[in-house]
């Protein structure tokens, strides 16, 4: 079955579109990718994305113009990656402009915006959205979904096999062997905490938004982390919430970078950077610590995908934090880091038309199995 999978991310920085042929058995299938396309939000489109997420409000007429803007991007896309119109299907996942995550006396909510009835219309094809609805009202985190389908996509190794995603926001998934006592285990995910976010904000601040991110992690190379101030830094609470857990730019974003900036008084762009960015493998590599010291569990390998994986100097900081394990780019097991998300909800739209349900108790937190997605016809 040909899928068209659609993803924007809270990085908020485009559209990513991917043209998939699956077969056979929905857990262990076999995949091609027939295409990709990637979109970049004009940087009106983006800066509005983003500081709605932060807080701005906007009136009613501005939200559903958004919401048809969104939706008319996310129908170029496809277009441009299947011109023909070939797929069965379309995934789309939306943007999601704000989350919140489980408390003990508070449901989670997340919103993803998309006309996805316009999208089915415009397109005239079978549409697939609103992945995380149905997991919050099971009580779910409605988040990390990448997990859900990660083992399907990258298979087991003989030992734990762990994905990472460097997007706005990082997430983890843990994947169980194939062979020996473990073999039983279920498949682990959790937000883990800022991967780019704080970042990108830090690098517009910093430069007037003549760059918008750190590329290659050249800027962060220049300068010196204040580690004394990370190690504080991951004494907070939430870096200790047990799984699963979720997050979003609500809890890391332009508030808690001023927070942090005053914890580090008044030091170069380099060395914030370079800090910002040691930060967000050190998270990691305490939460791989916390894995080992709970669950006994010991990664042998973490593949790294989006678009963090680009930053060098935050890939050498988790080979060098992350002691033992092999760490290396999605990319060289035949996954496109840049269109793993996209992949991912090419996947769960599969699943919804084959009715496949899944089980994401370990992942999410949610109380029963799930089919995920709404369905749309045009």
């Amino acid at each position: 079955m040909r899928v068209l999978g659609l993803m924007s991310g809270t990085s908020a920085d485009g559209i990513d579109a991917v043209l998939v042929d699956f077969k056979g058995d929905p857990l262990k299938p076999k995949w091609k990718i027939l295409n990709t396309f990637s979109y970049l939000y004009p940087s009106s489109t983006r800066e509005k994305i983003i500081q709605v997420g932060q807080g701005l409000k906007i009136n009613s007429k501005n939200w559903l113009e958004l919401a048809e803007e969104i939706t008319e991007l996310n129908a170029y896309a496809a277009r441009s990656c299947d011109p023909e119109s070939t797929a069965e299907v379309v995934g789309c996942h939306g943007q999601t402009l704000f989350h919140r995550s489980v408390e003990k006396s508070k449901r989670g909510g997340s919103l993803q915006i998309l006309l996805g009835p316009l999208l089915a219309n415009i397109l005239n094809q079978i549409v697939i959205y609103d992945f995380r609805s149905k997991d919050i009202a099971s009580g779910g985190h409605g988040a990390p979904l990448v997990a859900l389908v990660d083992e399907a996509l990258c298979g087991r190794l003989h030992g734990w096999r762990g994905v990472l995603n460097l997007g706005g926001i990082a997430n983890l998934t843990i994947i169980p062997p194939k062979t020996g006592i473990d073999k039983t285990s279920e498949c682990l995910g959790w937000d883990c905490g800022p991967a780019n976010s704080l970042i990108d904000l830090a690098i517009q601040e910093r430069t007037n938004s003549s760059l918008m991110f750190d590329q290659n992690g050249s800027i962060a190379s220049s300068g010196v982390p204040k580690l004394e101030v990370i190690d504080k830094w991951l004494r907070d609470t939430f870096f200790h919430l047990e799984p699963p857990r979720s997050t979003g730019r609500e809890q890391f974003g332009f508030q808690d970078l001023q927070k942090r900036k005053k914890d580090l008084g008044d030091i170069s762009k380099e060395d914030l950077i370079s800090t910002l960015t040691t930060f967000t493998a050190s998270i990691i590599s305490q939460d791989l610590e916390n894995l080992f010291r709970l669950k006994n569990i010991s990664l042998i390998e973490l593949l790294v995908a989006g678009g963090g994986a680009r930053n060098k100097f935050l890939m050498r900081q988790l080979q060098k934090q992350c002691c033992g394990i092999h760490v290396r780019l999605i990319n060289e097991i035949g996954i496109p880091s840049q269109y793993r998300e996209a992949l991912v909800f090419a996947t769960l739209s599969w699943w919804n038309l084959l009715g496949k349900k899944i089980n994401p108790k370990s992942i999410t937190g949610a109380n029963k199995s799930i089919l995920y997605g709404v369905r749309v016809d045009p």
